[in-house]
């Protein structure tokens, strides 16, 4: 068959046209978004992501997760933050500048509830890494009070101002919620819709979930679940596609002290750990950093002063739990926060 005749057969043209669907097909398969899973471990805790797009994000996302390591992680000698708190550098990074801006609004709308610089304290009572068993006394608290508090640190054109040097920051409890925004700020720069980002339990998520359904968010009940990061009993589930959940609570980290249970978090305006009648608490905001303040804020509070403070706003949403003198929960929440529950 001459060259001509072969341009003109049904068969070529056939052999033709499958090519070009087939390729068509794989090119189309490429480019229809589909729901990814990304998990792994940062900060000694587990992360998962589960998103929709076209391929797979997983490079930038431990890109986003890496900045925020090299600039405020506790556990990284090499850090923005370890590098501030020993007075190394006063400079101050877009991470470390976001954080002190959440921490110092928080803390204003808290009545000081909410402060970073209570790490010296945290060491003191045995939650840092050299932990101790005896609680700290009265003289050794006031003199680690006396460089703690948000009056005595702020940024001014990009340098961290201290005015003693043995402030330090801690930035665990909001940490991994600014990671989740700015995990969550890149997926939507890639055209991401539908995602949930969840880092050691914070949560922010948007859009729906692979069934077509918004997003929902189980917390955990503080009575059954225990000291076992993997042992996780619901409670309750809240619907929170566009927000960001977070919750603290005393039944997983804490120490014994006599007959008390002592927990992790401290009241930096007393430099006591706090003893509060919260086993839990848990928030609901538009963004992870705040609603990570602000659950830590209310277990410095505790029951009342958080219930009376957030009882009437629209944001945060709210929900505490406590237990009555026969050892049952309690659970109360604020109207933001009640017309979420499912």
């Amino acid at each position: 068959m001459s060259l001509p005749s072969v341009f003109k057969s049904r068969y070529y043209w056939a052999v033709v046209v499958a090519a070009i669907i087939a390729m068509a097909a794989m090119w189309c398969k490429r480019q229809t978004p589909r729901y990814l899973t990304d998990e792994g471990v940062v900060w000694t805790t587990a992360y998962h992501i589960t998103y929709e797009a076209i391929g797979p994000l997983s490079d930038s996302i431990q890109a986003v997760l890496d900045v925020v390591d090299r600039s405020a992680s506790m556990f990284n000698k090499n850090s923005r933050l370890t590098a501030i708190n020993s007075n190394a550098t006063d400079s101050v990074d877009d991470v470390i500048a976001r954080l002190m801006d959440c921490a110092a609004r928080v803390n204003g709308k808290s009545g000081g509830a909410y402060d970073p610089t209570v790490k010296p304290l945290v060491a003191l009572w045995g939650f840092g890494r050299d932990s101790v068993n005896a609680a700290p006394s009265r003289a050794d608290i006031d003199s680690v009070l006396a460089f703690v508090g948000m009056d005595k640190v702020s940024v001014n054109n990009g340098r961290l101002v201290k005015t003693d040097p043995r402030v330090q920051l801690d930035f665990s409890s909001i940490a991994k919620g600014l990671a989740c925004d700015m995990v969550a700020d890149m997926l939507r720069r890639n055209g991401v819709e539908n995602y949930v980002v969840e880092i050691g339990g914070e949560v922010v998520s948007r859009g729906v979930n692979p069934n077509g359904k918004p997003w929902t968010v189980s917390i955990d009940d503080p009575v059954t679940s225990t000291v076992s990061q993997s042992d996780h009993t619901p409670l309750l589930a809240v619907e929170a596609a566009g927000f960001a959940v977070a919750t603290s609570g005393n039944y997983r980290r804490w120490r014994q002290d006599g007959s008390r249970r002592v927990s992790h978090i401290i009241d930096p305006t007393t430099g006591n750990a706090a003893v509060s009648d919260l086993v839990s608490v848990t928030i609901v905001a538009r963004d992870c950093m705040t609603a990570d303040a602000w659950a830590t804020a209310c277990m410095a509070m505790g029951a009342e002063r958080t219930q009376t403070l957030l009882k009437d706003v629209p944001n945060p949403a709210v929900m505490t739990v406590t237990l009555d003198s026969l050892g049952k929960r309690v659970l109360w929440s604020n109207a933001a926060f009640a017309a979420m529950l499912q």
